[in-house]
């Protein structure tokens, strides 16, 4: 609208020269405004954008599309770990860890190439991955992560793995946390040494081999003991390794045959890791493909979200309703005997009051001990406020997508640093309005004290992560950049908030306080 005011000002028929036909003079100016209106909303709906770390990929044919490894998670232990951390199968070119944001590194999160190759279209059954020989420490450390139902992480194109179990004779798709290591049956543990990985594609154009994005991708485990065919052994220099007889490449959909040992994780046996491709067009565009991930494949009916949400939302407000009514039905009763012509014997006694009024100059005194503690938390209790409400209203605007990992958290904390300036001027009126004198006592406590036991209890936390070896420790570099946020920005806006707030005038209560708190007597 403003730039269309500025546009239309040398059209403004009050800036124009006098006519002898006024109202035409007018009707043509409201036409140009009119058309430069339309034309300038035309073009603002043609103009997009992607939000940053989101932004669709197209693959062609035959293109390698990378396999990337995450954290391993267990809802048990709540110490994710790093992936390599166990003996998995490494690339052959090292290892290399992806960058990753603050987010990312607070989250856990330890994204890493992998050795298995795919390419766009392209199905391989049964592909021999690599053979593995497992000490004594390697099997214990194999064996406590599946006792503790660790879970796999793997990632295509940004999108997490899925995998399918059987529960009650259904079948019911978890997106979020994987599969697992391993199974433990009879005190005996199996590794899962073989994936079937399923990845939906989206054709963009209606030819032979368009190209495609990337909309789904499930995983399937599955724990054999492998042998070769003819008694032949595993050659890590030579590719072209002898046929499985446990495995066959001929079938895409049911490579691995029925009824085969499991393989039990024993030292000093060499293990063989192995892989399927199998690719699936699907009529998911690519916009829609973390649809199937946010509601569960639809297993849980949105009425029954709706249904909790109004049902609480109706216990909400009777309970309300019924709580307005008796402190209104009170309040009236109080001002009908306070309005009520007093009797002679009433003014002989000198009527007390009753009531509401009994408590009328005690309200907004000042406390008695730790003022300054209470503006602190007060200040503070705003600063959240408004950090929660600006992070949910950016998470509804979409900026906080669930494919930029590590959005959200760096979300809030920049919103909680940015509104520091909220704290400090609420806590200076407050302390103000109590009539203190220690102005810079307050506002550096409203800086360090609510920030300052968060950071205490998450260091102590990140101490005992670094003791377990765990991913969710934080590095050296993103705990001084913590440091950095909370002392180069979050500290510096308090004071300016406090700066403000003093100059603020004190603010003036309705009725007079009382400098003696009133006896609540005993009952």
């Amino acid at each position: 609208r403003h730039i269309s005011n500025l546009i239309f000002r040398r059209y403004d028929s009050s800036s124009a020269p006098k006519s002898k036909y006024p109202k035409t003079v007018k009707m043509i100016g409201s036409a140009r405004k009119i058309f430069l209106t339309f034309l300038i909303l035309k073009v603002g709906k043609n103009v997009g954008f992607y939000l940053p770390g989101v932004a669709p990929r197209n693959f062609d044919a035959g293109e390698k599309v990378e396999v990337k490894v995450n954290k391993l998670t267990s809802v048990h232990t709540q110490l994710p770990m790093d992936y390599y951390g166990l003996p998995f199968c490494k690339p052959k070119g090292g290892v290399q860890i992806y960058a990753e944001n603050l987010g990312e590194f607070l989250s856990g999160d330890r994204i890493e190439n992998s050795p298995y190759t795919i390419y766009m279209q392209h199905d391989e059954p049964c592909k021999v991955l690599c053979q593995k020989v497992f000490s004594g420490i390697d099997a214990v450390k194999l064996r406590t992560a599946i006792k503790h139902q660790y879970r796999h992480n793997w990632i295509v194109d940004n999108l997490p793995a899925a995998s399918v179990i059987e529960v009650s004779d259904t079948l019911m798709t978890s997106y979020t946390q994987g599969f697992l290591v391993g199974t433990e049956i009879d005190s005996k543990f199996y590794i899962n040494n073989h994936v079937r990985m399923v990845v939906h594609y989206y054709p963009m154009y209606n030819t032979e081999s368009p190209p495609a994005r990337v909309v789904g991708f499930n995983v399937e485990p599955f724990s054999v003991k492998h042998q070769f065919k003819a008694n032949a052994r595993w050659n890590e220099s030579d590719e072209s390794n002898p046929p499985l007889d446990t495995c066959s490449k001929e079938s895409e959909y049911e490579s691995i045959k029925s009824n085969l040992p499991k393989q039990e994780i024993i030292p000093d046996v060499p293990i063989l890791f192995t892989y399927d491709i199998l690719w699936k067009e699907s009529s998911t565009p690519w916009a829609s493909r973390w649809d199937i991930y946010l509601d569960m494949d639809n297993h849980i009916p949105a009425k029954v979200h709706w249904f909790s949400i109004l049902n609480s939302l109706l216990i909400v407000v009777f309970l309300s309703a019924v709580i307005g009514m008796i402190l209104l039905r009170n309040l009236h009763r109080d001002i009908m005997h306070y309005n009520r012509v007093p009797t002679e014997e009433e003014k002989a006694e000198e009527r007390e009051e009753s009531g509401w009024k009994l408590v009328h100059a005690d309200v907004f005194r000042s406390p008695h001990t730790y003022p300054m503690l209470f503006c602190t938390m007060i200040g503070t209790g705003v600063q959240l406020v408004f950090c929660g409400m600006a992070t949910i209203v950016f998470a509804a605007i979409g900026f906080l997508s669930p494919a930029n990992r590590g959005s959200l958290m760096i979300a809030v904390l920049l919103l909680y640093v940015l509104f520091g300036g909220m704290a400090g001027y609420t806590s200076a009126v407050m302390y103000k309005a109590f009539k203190g004198k220690k102005f810079q006592r307050c506002t550096t406590l409203t800086a360090l004290f609510y920030p300052g036991i968060c950071f205490a209890t998450f260091f102590i936390l990140d101490l005992m992560s670094w003791h377990y070896g765990s991913t969710q420790a934080v590095p050296f570099l993103s705990m001084v950049a913590l440091l950095m946020l909370w002392f180069g920005i979050s500290a510096p806006l308090v004071f300016l908030g406090a700066y403000i707030g003093y100059k603020k005038p004190a603010i003036e209560y309705p009725v007079e306080t009382s400098n003696i708190a009133r006896h609540a007597g005993t009952t």
